[in-house]
């Protein structure tokens, strides 16, 4: 006993204790200074938990320092080579005691400044500081088939995952735009947390051999990179509901969710009984969300298989009608087929469940692509009952809205959908339109550089409007011939400069322009590129006396802040026009446009626009 005491009282007399003391004190000051200001300077996620890992390693090499060496006026010397009568341990002690509680008191300092942050949503907006645990982003899963050639089947997956999640009332889950966004661009953890305000991302892998199936997923903290929790499932296509059930119910069980009403009975419900079905469906719904190149009728060819297959399948039913609804705006398809076939769909799926948003919306959007603004409106609110957070269905009400004039009204379902969803591109391109209208330049510029928005069609769009308006015409040719030539015109690119340029230029080249869009009056955009010449009645003639199903374009284009924009409106012929094409019906019901209001007049439809 009396051994014990001698060691521990002579760790006292070489400061040893309290060299321990300091070294832990200062540790754990550093590790939270790092934590907070990791974000600010750009350190990867992992630099707080490193550090403590190094400090850990050098904690024992430290006890060994402080008990071979000693501090004395002449520096530091080994202890066996220092005198008892000239130690001066006893004055270091009292050094390093003050040393402890100054470091102590900074630890502390930081400890209440990292509180009173995560309270107040500081430092960036750290997702784990201003977000609640019961959050998640679902990013899309890997492929790990022999292949390499089920990506959009893993993607697909983990969709439906996301999906089934976004039903539980008491978790918020990111959009899928949004989290497959920055997936796609490797972001870290943190940068996806505090982007999308979620303290959980769900990870995972999908290997497929036949029918047989293996899903692996990881629940990860988006704050500090800590795994949750990981699980593999195996299964095959033929229990494959099963799989995504019992994975959904892990999740809600490790964020502590409690599920009430029909949650509690099942979170994925067995949407087919035919597994071939089911990926034909999983992987087309990919290929609708990407759109261009030649997705949508590889999508289409997909899901006929699977109704073939599962005449009672209501999804693959609903996400058909989705991919016929927009497919002439990508392809060369006839507006009036495609309506037929989408509205088809759309029947066949609301017949087999009453209750399909993405049904729902298809129809509204038929509707309006024929002109029925009216029609439009009943089946769009019943999608947003529905589903009132989904974002396809949210952008196309402020779509609709949109073209319709309702500026404010539009921008305020955006902002709603981008809550869930802050790096959708439509939306924020939507976003940055709605800014441009209302003469918020720098707020229009601001929206389309973020998520990438820039690099796509609708950001040239936005940003051709941008370099106009500050005399760079050159640039503004280029960006609006990269966003034209994607959208479905058949004018070469060449032609499109000419137009472009006759719409800036002197009066020969504006002829010039004019003579190319009447060799194309047939185009889908011959009325709308007429509206930016500056030739409103003609442009309101052929677009009325035309087919095509372009309104998104069409209605938006009357609404800008461009002189040409405000021209059409004022000119005689709109009021006619607005009333036969059921415009002025549609504002009397539902709301006249931000520009627009009604005159006292014997006319009950007249009207004035700014």
């Amino acid at each position: 006993m009396s051994g014990k005491l001698s060691f521990f009282a002579e760790l006292k007399r070489r400061n040893v204790i309290r060299a321990a003391v300091l070294y832990i004190g200062a540790v754990w000051a550093l590790a939270q200074g790092i934590a907070q200001l990791s974000p600010a300077i750009g350190l990867p996620e992992m630099a707080a938990r490193w550090f403590l890992v190094a400090a850990t390693i050098g904690f024992p090499f430290w006890l060994v320092f402080s008990w071979v060496y000693e501090w004395t006026p002449q520096g530091l010397k080994r202890e066996s080579e220092v005198a008892a009568d000239t130690s001066i341990t006893r004055s270091t002690g009292r050094k390093m005691d003050r040393a402890i509680i100054a470091v102590l008191a900074i630890a502390v300092v930081l400890l209440l400044t990292n509180t009173f942050l995560r309270r107040k949503g500081g430092l960036g907006g750290d997702a784990a500081s201003s977000t609640s645990g019961k959050s998640i982003a679902v990013l899309p899963f890997d492929d790990l088939s022999p292949g390499h050639d089920h990506g959009y089947f893993s993607a697909g997956l983990a969709e439906e995952l996301l999906n089934a999640l976004a039903k539980v009332q008491e978790l918020k889950v990111a959009g899928r735009a949004s989290s497959f966004y920055y997936a796609s661009h490797n972001a870290e953890l943190r940068t996806i947390g505090q982007a999308l305000s979620v303290a959980n991302v769900l990870q995972g892998a999908v290997r497929t051999q036949g029918d047989a199936v293996r899903i692996s997923v990881h629940l990860v903290r988006t704050g500090d990179g800590f795994e949750v929790w990981s699980q593999s499932y195996d299964g095959d296509l033929h229990d494959i509901f099963d799989v995504q059930e019992r994975i959904a119910r892990a999740i809600t069980e490790r964020l502590k969710i409690v599920l009430s009403g029909s949650e509690q009975s099942r979170l994925v419900p067995v949407a087919t009984t035919s597994a071939d079905a089911y990926a034909d469906f999983v992987t087309a719904q990919t290929l609708v969300n990407k759109r261009v190149d030649n997705s949508l009728p590889q999508a289409i060819a997909l899901l006929q298989k699977a109704t073939a297959l599962d005449p009672k399948f209501a999804r693959a039913w609903s996400k058909l009608a989705v991919a016929y609804a927009v497919l002439p705006q990508y392809t060369a398809a006839e507006w009036s087929e495609s309506w037929r076939n989408s509205d088809a769909a759309a029947q066949r799926a609301l017949a087999l469940d009453p209750d399909d948003a993405e049904a729902y919306a298809a129809l509204s959007y038929n509707q309006f692509s024929q002109r029925h603004f009216e029609a439009m409106v009943e089946p769009m609110h019943r999608a947003l009952q529905q589903a009132p957070d989904n974002s396809a269905v949210n952008y196309w009400a402020a779509n609709e809205l949109a073209a319709m004039g309702r500026t404010r009204d539009a921008e305020a379902r955006i902002d709603a959908a981008l809550v869930n969803d802050p790096a959708n591109n439509l939306l924020l391109f939507y976003k940055s339109m709605t800014r441009w209208r209302i003469g918020d330049e720098a707020g229009a510029l601001d929206y389309i550089r973020r998520a990438g928005v820039a690099d796509s069609p609708f950001g040239a769009l936005m940003l051709q409007y941008y370099d106009a308006a500050h005399a760079d015409v050159q640039g503004a040719a280029r960006d609006f011939v990269k966003a034209i030539g994607k959208m479905g015109t058949r004018i070469a690119e060449g032609d499109l400069h000419t137009i472009y340029f006759g719409t800036f230029g002197d009066e020969t080249q504006r002829q010039t322009a004019l003579k190319i869009i009447d060799a194309h009056a047939e185009d889908n955009w011959a009325p709308t590129l007429l509206l930016q010449l500056g030739e409103p009645a003609r442009s309101f003639d052929l677009y009325e006396q035309g087919h095509s199903g372009l309104s998104d374009a069409y209605f938006n284009w009357l609404w800008q802040p461009e002189e040409w924009s405000r021209k059409a409106l004022r000119d005689p012929s709109f009021q006619g026009f607005a009333r036969r094409i059921g415009m002025v019906a549609y504002w009397q019901h539902y709301g006249w446009p931000d520009l627009c209001r009604p005159v006292a007049a014997s006319d009950p439809q007249a009207f004035t626009c700014q």
